[in-house]
């Protein structure tokens, strides 16, 4: 799954003003949902045992609360305030599950700016349908530097089955 080569670039904190915002898109595969218990060893069979999640509440396989939440962090990152950001604080809710062929859109609305370059981010992330699975809010220090970069190009990977 390699990444398409894309620029990144970040908003300083002088340039950030409350009620900016951006948005993040990224859809849940089968290999998704694999590699995320495979790199945070969440194994639950919620997540990976078709017959199993058949019995639960929600009938089928769901994603992870955190990968959700991953995809808040990948926007922080890369859209708002982007390269340079550094993660403080989050605290999220999971309104809904997500299933596998999801595709989440994360927004990022700027709430507040504080003292020593901290921004307080409102957290919306919904599904196709429009639907929320996830609210919160994140701290963050921005960046008071302007970099504008190349996105690293990820390698393939493949999983064995």
């Amino acid at each position: 799954m390699a990444q398409n080569s894309k620029t990144l670039k970040n908003m300083t904190y002088d340039e950030l003003s409350v009620g900016d915002s951006a948005d993040f898109s990224r859809t849940l595969t089968e290999d998704e949902l694999v590699l995320f218990a495979a790199v945070s060893g969440d194994v639950n069979p919620v997540h990976l045992d078709s017959e199993f999640a058949a019995t639960t509440l929600f009938k089928e396989r769901i994603a992870h609360g955190m990968w959700s939440g991953s995809l808040i962090s990948a926007a922080l990152a890369t859209t708002l305030p982007g390269p340079g950001t550094i993660y403080l604080e989050q605290n999220l809710a999971f309104k809904r599950p997500v299933k596998l062929g999801d595709t989440l859109t994360v927004t990022l609305t700027v709430k507040e700016k504080q003292p020593k370059n901290r921004v307080v981010i409102e957290c919306a992330v919904r599904n196709q349908e429009g639907q929320q699975v996830v609210s919160g809010e994140a701290k963050v220090m921005a960046p008071t530097e302007s970099v504008e970069l190349d996105a690293p190009t990820l390698p393939n990977i493949t999983i064995e089955r």
